[in-house]
């Protein structure tokens, strides 16, 4: 295959991924968009149906054996992950961008199209500082930068997602007012999806989504002990579940460790995927 010829297929399926998550949005009931780590879970989760996937800056980070954490991980590691997960299955897939990776809005605009680059057909920019002693931006600092996402994604020939997140709850400051006005901020700079990590319970996920017009994400783990028709009925587009499945994997595995120190037993193994099994989600797909 010539390399125009790869270019152009490349630019196609850009497109009809970018457009069929863009689509999923509009949708007749809220989606699950689960975060893989790398190309093996992302193939695991793909063959279970789920339509669309999400990195997660955190399994990543645990992944490389980092805590997770501002610059803890950098641009080029996240793009290289999220490029492999495209790979792996070919659907579409949203990156956690952390905070766009640089301090002018023209960083911004450059790690959109880079994770355009990438196979991304979506990203999140949050509103985090990674300082300690001050961890928000300023509002109009932020809508600047969600600004500059927007246009760039604009100028990429295909549709790519750009959610803002508003990073009060994630960041210990329960402001359910600040997180509104932060989103409906963004929201009026152009962003396609909203999203506030860790609002604490199913009124503030129905405020959040009832002051806005654009679609809501919403980080959805054991706590909150909501269902997808629950969150859909308050109003919720989109869920993702972060770091929770890789947190998952990690759980298991320290489990099954506590257990061989603890009592010299393996009796962890009567929960592991079967190896067949395993082979067998992994396993190429046949070509046609």
């Amino acid at each position: 295959m010539s390399s125009s010829t790869s270019t152009s297929t490349d630019a196609v399926a850009r497109l009809r991924r970018g457009t069929a998550f863009r689509d999923l949005h509009a949708g007749p009931r809220p989606f699950v968009v689960p975060n893989p780590w790398d190309a093996g879970t992302a193939r695991i989760l793909a063959s279970f149906g789920f339509a669309a996937l999400a990195t997660t800056g955190a399994g990543l980070a645990h992944s490389l054996g980092r805590p997770d954490g501002a610059n803890r991980v950098s641009r080029a590691e996240i793009l290289a992950n999220a490029a492999a997960i495209v790979e792996a299955t070919g659907l579409p897939v949203t990156a956690d961008l952390e905070s766009g990776f640089g301090e002018r809005p023209e960083d911004i605009a450059e790690t959109i199209r880079l994770a355009a680059g990438a196979g991304l057909v979506g990203g999140s920019i949050e509103d985090s500082t990674g300082r300690d002693e001050d961890p928000l931006r300023p509002v109009e600092e932020a809508v600047e930068r969600v600004a500059a996402a927007v246009e760039a994604a604009k100028g990429l020939g295909f549709p790519f997602t750009v959610t803002a997140r508003a990073e009060n709850f994630f960041q210990g400051r329960p402001d359910l007012d600040d997180t509104i006005r932060r989103l409906q901020a963004y929201e009026a700079a152009g962003a396609d999806v909203l999203y506030a990590p860790a609002l604490p319970d199913a009124e503030a996920i129905r405020a959040v989504c009832a002051a806005v017009d654009r679609p809501v994400n919403v980080l959805m783990t054991g706590a909150l002990k909501l269902t997808v028709a629950d969150l859909g009925a308050l109003g919720v587009r989109r869920i993702s579940t972060g770091s929770a499945l890789s947190r998952a994997a990690l759980g298991a595995l320290s489990r099954a460790a506590r257990e061989i120190i603890g009592s010299g037993t393996f009796d962890f193994g009567a929960d592991a995927l079967p190896y067949a099994e395993a082979n067998a989600l992994l396993a190429p797909a046949p070509e046609h």
